[in-house]
């Protein structure tokens, strides 16, 4: 699936489209189609923990939501050896529309209790 961006990832203003592909039922390849030298794994948050957030107005305007869209939630998670000390970035979520190919980053500024650094291990056997 191709997504445009419509508002830049952070550290990533150049990216303006990316694909996502499946790698299990956990993990996706997020690659940015401007610079093959640049993707992302990313995790889908539901698997790990109790994941609710509000979409701010302005990236549900631009991604053009309404009740009915079908939309995609993941997180960017940095892989370690071995992957329970991998770390997934809980406050900067990446919302796809899978109706209208747009694709947003949101971040949580007021949402304490989420971090940009928590370890897959914490999550694990609960």
């Amino acid at each position: 699936m191709k997504f445009d961006v419509c508002l830049p990832i952070l550290g990533f203003e150049d990216i303006k489209q990316v694909s996502l592909e499946k790698i299990d039922d956990v993990f996706m390849k997020m690659q940015s189609l401007g610079n093959e030298y640049i993707s992302f794994t990313m995790i889908n948050p539901f698997t790990l923990r109790e994941y609710d957030f509000e979409i701010p107005d302005n990236a549900q305007n631009l991604l053009e939501i309404d009740k009915n869209s079908n939309l995609i939630i993941l997180n960017i998670v940095l892989i370690q050896t071995p992957i329970e000390d991998s770390i997934v970035n809980f406050i900067g979520p990446m919302v796809f529309n899978t109706d209208n190919g747009k694709a947003v980053q949101v971040i949580l500024n007021d949402s304490p209790q989420y971090s940009v650094a928590e370890k897959i291990s914490t999550f694990l056997n609960k």
